[in-house]
Parts: structure tokens; sequence; C-alpha cells
């Protein structure tokens, strides 16, 4: 066995029919489409494999984002297409892809890793948890709206990337893409881009679902204005068949809210699971925050018992990381804390949890 390692550009064709006969078998397209910009050869050096007499046999791939919030930038490191030959499992050939990409995530400076699965235990063994929130508006009636301004609706993909830009950079949680990354996300197969314009012809909402073999039915980005958004999604929904979700951050409340008034049903469920990677690092953000806001007598750091947590005298110690990383991304309501006094429960949830969202387009 060789690797884990990053392959060299001439493998990168054979990495690709690996994971597309692994991960994509039946459909017409090719697994690079989906992930235009982790699965290629300029994020080569953040792709993982193990071969055997030059076979591929296991595959892992690192996508770093930044992602902005109101209070702290992020690094995070997205992984995703884990994937181990059949042939070769149940010999931990994906545990060690996993740990070279927590590593390598760690050297460049993450400071947590996400990725999206339902093999929760064997992921929690490697230090994951399940963390953040994720509201699905789930649409299945009628669904009215209308906005205050004539609206024209179109579900033309071919739509410029500095409309989506201009409205995506509105958000106060995501990701910080450039435009040549919205362009390489407006041709994954399988991807429908629903508009509003203006009467003067400038982009009012954009909603987008379906991401190649994945998402399907789902809205998973969209911007402009609440009301612009919700007569979009009724438009959309005028349309089709069957039933429509939109997925939110927990953090537009507003959103949110109209939706449910018109009908839509709410739930809840998490971001991913989330591995904190540089605490020292994230710590010292999260204090940073806590200092803007005028807490200066905020504790996060480790002890000799594990992770002290709290805030002046009230102060608790957390045995494990992943029951912090719940406190610090959600879904845990600061609150609902009886440990702390109200005054203490206060200052925390001046800050605690930290929005952290990423985008449908995010996924790897």
């Amino acid at each position: 066995m060789e690797g884990p390692r990053s392959p060299a550009e001439l493998e990168l064709p054979r990495v690709i029919d690996f994971l597309n006969s692994s991960l994509r078998e039946g459909v017409s397209w090719s697994i690079s489409a989906e992930y235009p910009t982790a699965l290629t050869s300029s994020n080569l050096h953040n792709m993982r494999i193990i071969t055997e007499d030059e076979k591929i046999v296991s595959h892992a791939v690192l996508k770093p984002l930044v992602v902005k919030s109101p209070t702290v930038v992020f690094k995070v490191g997205a992984i995703g297409s884990v994937v181990t030959d059949p042939g070769h499992r149940n010999q931990g050939l994906s545990t060690q892809i996993l740990k070279d990409c927590t590593t390598q995530a760690t050297k460049q400076q993450c400071d947590i890793a996400v990725l999206w699965t339902d093999k929760y235990d064997f992921y929690r063994r490697l230090g994951f948890e399940l963390s953040g929130s994720e509201i699905s508006l789930m649409i299945d009636g009628d669904f009215q709206a209308t906005s205050a301004t004539p609206l024209r609706f179109s579900d033309e993909n071919k739509i410029a990337a500095e409309a989506i830009q201009r409205l995506y950079n509105q958000h106060t949680v995501g990701s910080v893409r450039s435009l040549d990354e919205i362009r390489r996300f407006l041709s994954i197969p399988q991807t429908r881009i629903y508009t509003a314009w203006e009467a003067d012809g400038s982009l009012a909402a954009y909603a987008v679902e379906g991401k190649g073999a994945d998402l399907g039915g789902y809205i998973h980005e969209w911007g402009g204005g609440v009301s612009k958004l919700l007569a979009l999604v009724a438009w959309i929904k005028s349309r089709r068949q069957g039933s429509l979700t939109v997925i939110a951050p927990r953090q537009s409340w507003n959103l949110i809210q109209q939706f449910q008034q018109k009908g839509a049903l709410i739930n809840e469920g998490f971001l991913g699971m989330v591995k904190i990677l540089n605490f020292d690092q994230l710590a010292a953000k999260i204090k940073r925050a806590f200092r803007s806001e005028g807490v200066s007598d905020i504790v996060f750091e480790r002890s000799p018992n594990g992770l002290l947590f709290g805030v002046g005298s009230e102060l608790f110690t957390l045995k494990e990381e992943s029951d912090i990383t719940r406190l610090i991304f959600g879904p845990v309501d600061i609150n609902e804390l009886d440990m702390f006094s109200e005054t203490a429960r206060a200052k925390l949830g001046k800050i605690l949890p930290l929005p952290l969202w990423l985008w449908g387009w995010d996924s790897v």
C-alpha cells in the first residue's frame, strides 16, 4: 500500500474514473463536474489517495473555505468524496485517509473540519460530532406570495455570475467566493437556477435547486429580499408537482417565520459533522468576539482535565471537544443551560452559538 498522499497530475484522470465508478455509476456526467472547485487540478494538493500496485483503492478530498460571520471569520476544511474500493474495506483505509485530511487541514490553519454523512458512529470515533443548525422549510400544498413591485420570473440557467454574487454577498454568513467559483457552480449538472427580475432588469432574487446527483427537490442556495424570494418560491411551486424544500440557516428568522406563516412545515436538523482542529486558534477568535461585545471575562481554554469553559467565576470543565463543539456552534441553547446563572447566560448568549453556515454549493 502507498499513501495517503496527493495524486500526481497525471493520475487525476484515474482518480476521477475511480470516483465515477464508485460514487456516480449510471449517470451521464462526471463527478468532477459536480465539484468543480474541489475535484480539480488546482486542488490536487488537497486530494488524498491510497494505492496498491498503482491501483487507487481509497480516496477523500479536502476543500478549505473561508467562512464569514458577523463576529468571527472561520477557516473551514470541508471533507468529502470519501470512498474505499469494496475489496479493500474493513482494513482501516478510510480512517487513515480521513486522519490525513484533518492533518492537512490543521496544517493549513483550518479552525474546524466539516463533512456530511449518515455514518455518525464511524465519524464520532474520529472526533466529529453532529453540530450546527439547518432549517428545512417543507412546502407540500399551495404556496401563495406576491411582491409589492412587479417581477419577471425565469428558469433560464444563463445568468451572469456578477448578478448572483451581488445578492450572495448580502448574506451575513457564508463562504467567501470569487466570480470564477460562481461561474463554475452555475455549470454544475442537474442544477436549476430560478430568478426574479425587477422591471429595470436587475436581479431581485434567485434560488438554486439540485446539484448533480444530490439535492434534487431542495432549494439549497438563495438570495435577495425576503418578499422577492417568497414570490419566487411561490412561482417555482406553481410550476412543479410534489413537494419543495428550502434549506435555510437558523439565523434567517424573518424568512423562516414568513415561510411558516404561509404553511411551510419546519424541520430542524444539523449543519453537518464538525471537528475542532485548532482549538487555541478558535478560542482566541471567540474571545475577541466576546470582547467586541463588552464581555472580557470569558474563559475558553485547555485545562489538565479537559476544556475549561464559562464566564467570570462560573466555570465548568468539559472532558470532550465534541461536547464544546455543540456549545460553540449549536444546537445547544445557552439559555437552557441551568449550570449558568441568568447573568452568565445573558453574557454567553451575546456570541454563542456562533452562526456557522455552508451553502449547498459548498458541500463536497
